[in-house]
């Protein structure tokens, strides 16, 4: 017992009464500084005990001080280190602590550390902090930190309210959480925070139901109910609770595996029975409103004890969870700065878990829950746990980093936030720990990865403890405030982890006298629930999930992968990256989908043009109102601009810059700068003129190509073909606003632009009957598809006049005139042309969009409007990738789709 009077130290040693006084003395000296070890040692007569067969901290004492069995003297020095040692030895059921022993290395985890931490501060160490603990895990290095008052402030201990014991009391935070979250118009509600175990032994029924009810008349929170207001109240009595047997294993399974309690009607928890294969199955349930993990184990032990022996006499219980609840009112100004300290954090935290998800959260009426379980052995676990006490890490921050890795790698970004289930019930009564309720709270911790795995692991543990130090505040706060800045009713961190390590003591999660063989948890608003306990030596893993909110596969391929992970922390170097890759049956998929290879094109963009107006000159190329341009006439004319570019003197290679406005003149222009064996580069006639002079700049055009300049071409000074350029040359220079609004130069090949080309040709079937109707503007790289796409398959283009690019009514009328079968747009064209009409345009039999966010309603628009008759092709990709790089055709669009698919590869 250690005592603290002004500068003294007083302490007394309980050691066996056969033990030498050298003896203790030695054994002092591995463990004390010498200042701290006492001149004399006296051994007193009788050791004051308490009712409970306790020793008597303060009567203990009270007798030191009159006997003075140990004096240290007056230097305060080590007087720290001798009140953390005696608490580490407590904590870690130890039977002394050295000064360089270090606190992960004993076997300290996060709970242990934060029980700790209150210890000091009813000790009077007001500066104990749990992130020095991380950094100076050493005994004399943490016990350097702390500080002791002069006067020792006594050990706070909880009072019994005995008068008022079936009064009404407010719930926890979590535990009203629990209560609305139950409530159907929430996300996932409609189910309880529900705990369900199937036991099977030679069980004796009626033993099992006496020591059942026992409990129920020796623990409150067993008898608890809620009100109308969420208020809980303890009844004074209740029934006599009775095991019901039901035919079968599986209907007590689809009985009560996934029950919803009613929080207003006693009782709070089921147990049923039946027989099978000779023995009995038990299934019991718990709503975890009333009791949480570690409350169970302790139901569970007590249980296991009056089953054995019903006479057993387990000692009494002085305080109820209803005195915790009222009498842990939180220091205003410790809660002021835990309040301001998460509001700092809030901005910083990452978002949940951004999951693969099948379906819309909201669209799943009653949450289904299905468990996966594996156990790892206790020499890979071992091991493990060795590797984390060198790095002076817990356990538990291991166990979350690893899931953390796996959410991380399964998520559409690589930062998340954790949801942290916490048994951290106040040391504030000796009798607390066997005391029944729902003492959880909750803390959000984000999870970045490090450059290695154990770098991110010491920053997820240091997050970990700062949390815990501010622990005053829960999660349901930190969402409450996340909520109320996002301007959102709900705001939810569904994936949650709960470690039982440390409390679990590596032993058994049930009775002894049936062995445990199913069961399953659920709570509201929750996908994916990460449990984790050390039963007999080895470590239990349990995933418990939403199963239909994820596609099929989804969820064993990470829970696979998981286990290879941990198998790898038996095993690896740790300041290596975690090696979380893709599960073999997705990768083969990956690797299949990206088999684009193909036969690359061996020409230019340009090439199989010129061919065909050589073999088919009268085949009509460019179609307007106003005038038809045939393939012979459309290349003579080209063949004119790119004589006249190189009497100016472009050499092949060079930019030109073509200004002139949608048209006949337009594609001519861009024919001619390619046949001269320069790179065309378009610039839209409405850009400023600051922006228009930055791009020629930008791109070193050497000539720029308008209306007036067009005129000047002479047939005489027309080239007899196009010159000879590689297919690897530029053929065009598309510029682009970027991030930052600054225009950049996309160059793109004559080689990629036409392998994109052909490969949609292909995909599409186009020949000489196919028309597009030319709506984006030229400096848009779907116009490089309009041109190129179509003549190069012996197809033409619909004109649209520069003042014709927003008249939805318009291009409607020329697809009918015209007769165009394909449309290439963006979106939000395809939707205003959809809106002008009521029938799509009659030969039109597949429109291609692209280049922004595509409509679900979209396709089933198109399909009613053309009876079926067109396609809706979906593509995508920068124009860096030669127009697409990747192709969806949207035949149907279920109902849980969020987004059109952005699709598979195109070739090569």
């Amino acid at each position: 017992a250690v005592g603290e009077r002004r500068q003294r130290r007083l302490a007394a040693f309980v050691t066996p009464a056969t033990a030498d006084p050298d003896q203790i003395r030695a054994f002092l000296a591995d463990r004390l500084p010498a200042h701290a070890i006492p001149p004399t040692i006296t051994p007193l007569d009788e050791l004051p005990l308490t009712p409970n067969g306790k020793i008597n901290r303060s009567a203990l004492v009270s007798l030191v001080e009159e006997t003075s069995v140990v004096e240290v003297g007056e230097a305060p020095a080590g007087a720290a280190e001798i009140l953390l040692a005696e608490i580490w030895a407590d904590l870690l059921d130890l039977p002394g602590v050295h000064r360089a022993d270090n606190f992960f290395a004993l076997g300290g985890d996060s709970l242990l550390a934060t029980r700790m931490i209150a210890r000091l501060r009813s000790a009077g160490v007001t500066d104990a902090r749990l992130t020095l603990l991380f950094d100076s895990p050493e005994l004399a290095g943490f016990a350097a930190t702390l500080t002791l008052d002069e006067t020792l402030v006594p050990t706070r201990v909880l009072g019994a309210d005995l008068e008022h014991r079936h009064d009404p009391f407010p719930p926890t935070e979590v535990q009203r959480a629990y209560w609305l979250g139950r409530a159907e118009h929430f996300t996932l509600g409609g189910v309880g925070c529900h705990f369900y175990t199937e036991f099977e032994g030679d069980i004796d029924l009626d033993r099992l139901q006496a020591a059942w009810n026992l409990l129920i008349e020796r623990h409150e929170m067993l008898r608890a109910v809620f009100d109308e207001e969420g208020f809980q109240r303890i009844l004074p009595e209740v029934p006599h609770f009775t095991i019901t047997m039901v035919d079968s294993a599986e209907q007590l399974r689809e009985g009560m595996s996934h029950q919803v309690f009613d929080p207003a009607a006693w009782p709070l928890f089921d147990a049923r029975a039946a027989r099978h294969e000779g023995r009995v199955r038990l299934g019991v349930s718990f709503d975890n409103i009333i009791i949480d993990a570690l409350s169970t184990m302790a139901f569970f032990a007590e249980l296991d004890l009056l089953y054995h022996d019903p006479a057993t006499v387990l000692p009494p219980l002085e305080v109820s969870f209803r005195d915790y609840v009222l009498g842990m009112t939180p220091d205003p100004a410790i809660l002021e700065a835990a309040k301001e300290y998460w509001a700092g954090r809030l901005p910083e935290l990452p978002p949940a878990p951004r999951l693969p998800l099948r379906v819309d959260p909201a669209m799943i009426d009653r949450p289904r829950f299905v468990r996966r379980e594996v156990r790892m052995d206790a020499e890979r676990w071992g091991r493990v746990s060795d590797l984390a006490r060198k790095h002076d890490l817990t356990a538990s921050t291991v166990l979350a980093a690893a899931f953390g890795e796996i959410l991380s790698a399964w998520s559409a970004q690589p930062e998340l936030t954790l949801n942290l289930t916490l048994f951290d019930r106040r040391e504030v009564h000796p009798d607390i720990h066997r005391v029944l309720g729902d003492f959880t709270s909750l803390m959000l911790v984000g999870y970045r990865s490090g450059s290695g795995w154990l770098e991110g692991t010491r920053r997820l543990q240091e997050e970990v403890w700062r949390g815990l130090e501010h622990g005053e505040v829960s999660a349901v706060w930190v969402m409450r405030e996340l909520a109320r800045r996002a301007d959102s009713i709900e705001m939810t961190m569904p994936v949650v982890f709960t470690s039982m390590l440390g409390v679990t003591d590596g032993g058994t999660l049930g009775p002894s006298f049936a062995e445990q063989v199913w069961g399953v948890s659920q709570t509201p608003q929750v996908w994916l629930d990460y449990q984790v306990a050390e039963v007999d030596g080895e470590l239990l893993v349990r995933w418990d999930a939403v199963e239909e909110l994820f596609a099929p596969g989804v969820l064993d391929a990470m829970f696979d992968t998981h286990l290879n992970l941990l198998e790898w922390l038996s095993e690896g170097d740790w300041s290596a990256p975690a090696p979380v890759g893709l599960p073999t049956e997705q990768e083969l998929v990956r690797r299949r989908v990206n088999d684009t290879v193909g036969p690359v094109p061996d020409g230019t963009l340009h090439e199989a043009f010129f061919a065909r107006a050589a073999d088919e000159p009268h085949l009509p190329a460019l179609i307007s109102d106003a005038v038809t341009v045939t393939y012979g006439e459309l290349a003579g004319r080209a063949l004119g601009v790119a004589g006249l570019l190189r009497g100016w003197g472009v050499a092949p290679g060079d930019a030109v810059g073509v200004v002139v406005p949608k048209g006949v003149d337009q594609v001519v222009a861009v024919l001619g700068v390619l046949a001269a064996g320069g790179v065309y580069v378009p610039v839209g006639v409405d850009q400023p003129a600051a922006r228009r002079e930055s791009i020629l700049s930008r791109a070193d055009v050497v000539r720029v190509l308008t209306e007036e300049t067009l005129a000047e071409a002479r047939p005489s000074e027309r080239l007899v073909a196009p010159v000879e350029v590689s297919p690897d040359a530029t053929a065009y220079v598309i510029f682009t606003s970027g991030s930052t609004g600054v225009p950049k130069g996309v160059e793109v090949s004559h080689r990629a632009a036409l392998n994109t080309v052909v490969d949609v040709n292909e995909r599409l079937g186009v020949g000489c009957g196919d028309r597009v109707l030319a709506v984006s503007a030229l400096d848009f790289d779907l116009s490089v598809y309009d041109v190129f796409g179509l003549l190069s398959a012996g197809g033409a283009v619909v004109l649209v006049a520069e003042d014709e690019r927003r008249d939805a009514q318009r291009w409607a009328q020329l697809c009918v005139t015209h007769g165009v079968t394909i449309w290439n747009s963006v979106p939000t064209l395809l939707e205003m042309l959809l809106s002008a009409v009521d029938r799509v345009p009659p030969w039109l039999r597949v429109a291609l969009v692209s280049g922004d966010w595509v409509g679900l309603d979209l396709q089933a628009r198109l399909t009613a409007g053309s009876g079926g008759r067109c396609r809706l092709v979906a593509l995508g990709g920068a124009t860096e990738a030669a127009i697409w790089s990747n192709v969806w055709e949207v035949a149907h669009v279920p109902a849980h789709w969020t987004s059109v698919p952005y699709g598979f590869p195109l070739r090569n």
